[in-house]
């Protein structure tokens, strides 16, 4: 506390400017702010507050190298969203000491995890957020920041505000964003001699349509294809070539003389190939990146394993939205998804309320 702080009986507190917000709990009914920070206290509030277990309160006067709890926490917002240029935003205002930050758009929440630790390793700080890599949408909350005394050091927030600028790191990125993503024009080849020869109708088709209108996608092409590289790849070019922006197979990814599908994408002009990854369901999903037929840039082109077809959500769901914010999936990127990335395989899929993907 500050130098001048004192402790004030609240019988004699009328005329006195509230130091901090009070909250009042009504189990059940209400939890929120009774009394706001720079109210002054009048005869008609003594028998609230001690209602609500009050005693005594707080006469601040704080010293020159502290900050009250809201303007600290003030600062701490700016901080963490770049003065809100990363797609999150706040209200100025702080209720209880805290501020709420709330997603400006539909997109992806990315959190720079490194950060954040070494950011509420300080102790006198803190901040609780969504995971990274959810899909939110805007007005969404996703975290939450304050200091947690009172008052607090200006050097814890200085320290703080460091982290949270990236100041010693340098690399520029905000701890908290979202990236918005783009409305995919996608082409499809599901694979399979069977499906191709009409012996069985496809299921595929209708799955993956589904997932690309959860992101108003709109799909330009789709074909069926035998278990024949050539036949493969030259479908997926000429989707490409037709305008599609992301490309999608399904099937023909395990060990079978049949499945050649990571075989085809192997034909075209690729740049990175990335099969396998430590994702269950899903170990046998492939990702790679394919030159567009004219001007730069590249397409990516996701190969969905079978276990699409049966299981609600998989690796194929976890990646596509990374994939429209416009990350870039490498071998490092599909190892690190391990640690979260068992599915439970729950009688009622709750995803993306598990732990999946997380």
């Amino acid at each position: 506390m500050g130098k001048g702080t004192k402790i004030v009986p609240v019988s004699q507190a009328v005329g006195l400017v509230l130091a901090h917000d009070i909250t009042e709990i009504r189990p059940g009914e209400f939890k929120g702010r009774a009394f706001k920070k720079g109210h002054v206290v009048t005869d008609q509030d003594i028998e609230h507050l001690q209602r609500l277990g009050k005693e005594n309160l707080f006469l601040l006067d704080i010293a020159a190298d502290e900050l009250h709890e809201n303007d600290a926490a003030l600062a701490l917002a700016n901080a963490l969203t770049r003065d809100r240029t990363s797609g999150v935003s706040f209200d100025p205002e702080p209720k209880e000491g805290k501020i709420t930050l709330i997603a400006e758009i539909d997109g992806l929440f990315k959190v720079n995890k490194d950060a954040l630790l070494q950011f509420n390793m300080l102790g006198d700080v803190m901040c609780a957020t969504l995971h990274t890599n959810s899909v939110v949408t805007k007005g969404q909350t996703v975290g939450g920041v304050r200091a947690i005394p009172l008052v607090v050091k200006k050097e814890i927030i200085e320290r703080a505000l460091n982290t949270a600028l990236n100041k010693d790191t340098g690399d520029g990125q905000a701890p908290l964003s979202v990236l918005g993503m783009r409305r995919p024009k996608v082409g499809v080849v599901i694979t399979g001699n069977e499906v191709y020869t009409g012996k069985i109708q496809d299921s595929f088709l209708p799955v993956v349509r589904n997932k690309i209108k959860q992101f108003n996608g709109l799909i330009v092409g789709q074909y069926f294809a035998p278990d024949d590289e050539a036949f493969i790849a030259g479908k997926l070019t000429e989707l490409a070539a037709g305008g599609a922006d992301l490309l999608i197979t399904t099937g023909g990814l395990s060990v079978d003389p049949d499945d050649v599908t990571s075989a085809a994408v192997r034909r075209l002009p690729v740049t990175d190939v990335f099969y396998g990854t430590a994702v269950l369901p899903g170990a046998m999903f492939l990702i790679a990146y394919m030159k567009k037929p004219t001007g730069d840039g590249l397409i990516p082109i996701l190969c969905m394993p079978a276990c699409g077809m049966y299981h609600k959500i998989t690796v194929f769901d976890l990646l596509l939205p990374r994939v429209l914010a416009g990350e870039y999936i490498d071998r490092g990127a599909l190892a690190e998804m391990g640690h979260g990335g068992l599915c439970l395989n729950c009688k009622e899929c709750k995803y993306p309320v598990c732990s999946f993907g997380k």
